[in-house]
């Protein structure tokens, strides 16, 4: 399998690591306890920053290829950059939840559970359906040139200054989240 789509699923378990952590903030929630509004808000930024900037991109230009090789494949997949536009709009109803729950404006704790659990659910059912059908219809069609230009490309892009700094910080932001979660968790048992 192509380097770039091995990025991409590892991309998928960082990414399902942290829905994990939101998962677990809404069942602590769910319990009537106080969740850990400074994850929460940790994850929120990584999700306002990660995809768009790091892990999108490589998945349009895969698209873009595959379109062009297979449009019949590209078809069954679906439009992903609407469904990427959707994901951004399912974040900015978490985020915009979270924070009026902050400014201790009254929010009824079902809307908060419906927020965080269509966006948790939603997000791992993009990344099955990329994982199980755009992923395999991408190593079928497309030829050892296409990934090597789409390699390059992607090198080319992600070494700006911004891009660097961007993955740095979100990886920074991941690893943080996830340990810290960890001794909540210590913490909470």
């Amino acid at each position: 399998m192509a380097r770039i789509i091995e990025l991409l699923q590892q991309e998928h378990r960082d990414i399902r690591a942290l829905l994990n952590v939101l998962e677990d903030e809404v069942a602590v929630f769910d319990r009537q306890e106080r969740p850990d509004y400074e994850i929460i808000k940790a994850v929120i930024s990584y999700f306002q920053d990660y995809p768009d900037c790091c892990h999108h991109p490589k998945e349009d230009m895969i698209f873009a290829k595959l379109k062009e090789r297979d449009p019949v494949a590209a078809k069954r997949i679906g439009d992903l950059d609407a469904e990427h536009r959707d994901e951004a709009r399912r974040l900015a109803r978490v985020e915009h939840v979270v924070r009026n729950i902050l400014l201790d404006r009254d929010i009824p704790r079902t809307v908060f559970d419906d927020i965080m659990s269509d966006f948790i659910e939603r997000q791992r059912r993009h990344i099955d359906m990329e994982e199980r059908v755009f992923f395999p219809a991408v190593a079928k069609a497309l030829q050892p040139e296409d990934w090597t230009n789409i390699d390059a490309a992607w090198n080319d892009q992600k070494n700006s200054l911004f891009n660097v700094a961007m993955e740095e910080n979100c990886q920074s932001l991941r690893d943080r989240v996830l340990l810290w979660e960890q001794e909540n968790k210590a913490n909470r048992n």
